[in-house]
């Protein structure tokens, strides 16, 4: 068992399900939400409310892992707030180290997400999720991670800049997985990967961060900067080097259909972090992480389908390259 840190966004997911009104209409090389006409009312077949955000999320697989799991991030004094907070202590996650900010909302998305299809539009209300500059990173002196894992700050360079090093200095090991928001930063979000272990993006992510086509031209490059890399290609699986084995990898196959891609890449990368911080080979924690992502797709809801450590794991494709 590792003590992990997970920094952050955290969200309430509001699902709104249907049959028929939401199929997708193409036009041209687009699509768009499908049968709902402006100024009607559409009659959905379900709502569920759940949680979410990448913080969220990876804090619950940790947690579901065995591993003693504190969350950083920012909610309000509000229902959703509330819920947050419910499932992280039925989850097992500390809650001490959350933030309330006045003034706004619990950030809300609304999914509205066609049944047949599993194709989903996100509206999203990012209220305390927005920022993340009041966080302290001397809360990590207090809490003494063995691991930090930091998805999207929405793009705040300096936050995630203070909590790197803090770490660097206490020996705290770091996992991160930069937003949108990040990578149009470029220059200087590549000037932190030296205080980064393991770096997780997917392979159009790779392609805005160093030259190159291939998984394996972008894995050349990208493993300059992190001694771990692992880039993922959604439905053609992904590559992954730590410096002394290099693995190509495709999907693991569930029973389940998939229904909900939403929370399929937090799973992967907190899968992977949860198991190696186990002391699992690094071919093995490829497999975990792809079985987790795999099982998060057949549920509705970003972390329903999260499972644990203990999860019996059938073979998939994986070559050492």
């Amino acid at each position: 068992m590792a003590r992990i840190v997970s920094l952050g966004s955290a969200l309430q997911d509001i699902y709104l399900i249907d049959h028929d009104d939401l199929v997708p209409t193409e036009i041209g090389h687009d699509a768009i939400l499908g049968r709902v006409l402006i100024g009607t009312k559409v009659d959905i077949d379900k709502i569920s409310y759940e949680v979410g955000g990448a913080g969220i999320n990876s804090a619950i697989t940790f947690a579901r892992h065995g591993h003693e799991v504190v969350f950083i991030g920012n909610i309000a004094h509000d229902p959703a707030g509330g819920l947050i907070v419910k499932t992280l202590d039925t989850e097992g996650v500390d809650t001490s180290y959350i933030n309330f900010i006045s003034r706004k909302s619990t950030g809300t998305s609304v999914v509205l997400l066609d049944q047949k299809s599993g194709e989903r539009t996100i509206l999203t209300y990012r209220g305390t999720s927005q920022q993340f500059g009041n966080l302290s990173e001397k809360d990590l002196d207090l809490i003494q991670p063995d691991y930090m894992y930091t998805s999207t700050l929405r793009g705040d360079l300096d936050t995630l800049e203070r909590f790197f090093k803090k770490a660097h200095e206490i020996g705290t090991k770091v996992m991160f997985n930069p937003g949108v928001k990040e990578l149009a930063q470029k220059d200087d979000l590549m000037k932190l990967f030296k205080y980064v272990d393991t770096l997780i993006v997917n392979k159009s992510e790779a392609a805005q961060l160093v030259p190159g086509v291939t998984l394996m031209e972008l894995l050349y490059h990208l493993k300059n900067y992190s001694n771990t890399a692992i880039i993922t290609d959604g439905s053609m699986g992904g590559i992954a080097t730590n410096g002394e084995e290099t693995y190509r990898f495709g999907l693991y196959e569930s029973n389940g259909i998939i229904k909900d891609t939403t929370g399929a890449g937090d799973a992967f990368g907190s899968g992977f972090l949860a198991h190696m911080a186990d002391g699992n080979s690094f071919k093995n924690s490829l497999v975990f992480a792809s079985a987790n992502a795999a099982s998060v797709v057949a549920k509705f809801g970003a972390n329903k389908g999260i499972i644990d450590g203990n999860t019996k794991l059938h073979p998939m494709p994986i070559q050492k390259i």
